[in-house]
């Protein structure tokens, strides 16, 4: 019994960590301004045991969320960011307890540099899950959540692992430091005007 009741508070507690928000604070991405964002959902597969949902059911969830992240960066060279959704499995309602499955997803995320004409990322597969809740660690998102919020959420814990993938790049590699050239003609229009 000590035990049951031991695991039962270590769930709450996990629970009660913090969901991803829509309006986070910015990461630091440079130079990075999102020329365009595109997610293709159309090839998606569901698989086994999955709530039932169609593809074309992720495609503005995840549009609204890639926008929310990705579009608020206001820098001077411009990115495509494409995500294409391939599988996913939204939970159904569990065993509380003894079967409470997460939804997940995965994707694979294309990042093109628009100047440089040049892919940064292509075909980066993540594998995405969703937030737990104090609720929804005991008896399951099936039981606690529509289909829609589960893929809301998924939508956005997508836009939210993108973008910081690319901010880690940003910080490793230097994805988005202002080039030179771009630098020098940004200057040259202050003098001059």
């Amino acid at each position: 019994m000590a035990r049951l009741l031991s695991v039962f508070a270590a769930l709450v507690l996990l629970g009660a960590c913090g969901a991803t928000q829509v309006d986070e604070a910015p990461e630091n991405l440079g130079a990075f301004k999102a020329r365009v964002l595109h997610v293709f959902t159309d090839k998606a597969l569901q698989w086994p045991l999955s709530r039932d949902a169609e593809a074309n059911e992720w495609a503005e969830p995840m549009e609204r969320a890639m926008n929310a992240r990705l579009g608020r960066y206001q820098g001077k060279q411009e990115y495509d960011v494409a995500v294409t959704l391939e599988g996913f499995m939204l939970a159904p309602p569990g065993v509380p307890i003894l079967f409470s499955p997460k939804s997940v997803a995965v994707v694979n995320v294309f990042v093109y540099d628009v100047s440089g004409k040049t892919f940064l990322a292509e075909k980066v597969q993540m594998e995405i899950f969703e937030d737990t809740t104090g609720e929804s660690a005991l008896v399951g998102s099936g039981h606690s959540r529509t289909k829609a919020e589960q893929i809301d959420g998924l939508a956005l814990n997508i836009a939210d692992k993108v973008e910081e993938y690319i901010a880690e790049k940003h910080l490793e590699e230097g994805w988005f430091a202002p080039r030179e050239a771009e630098t020098d003609i940004d200057e040259n229009a202050s003098i001059a005007g």
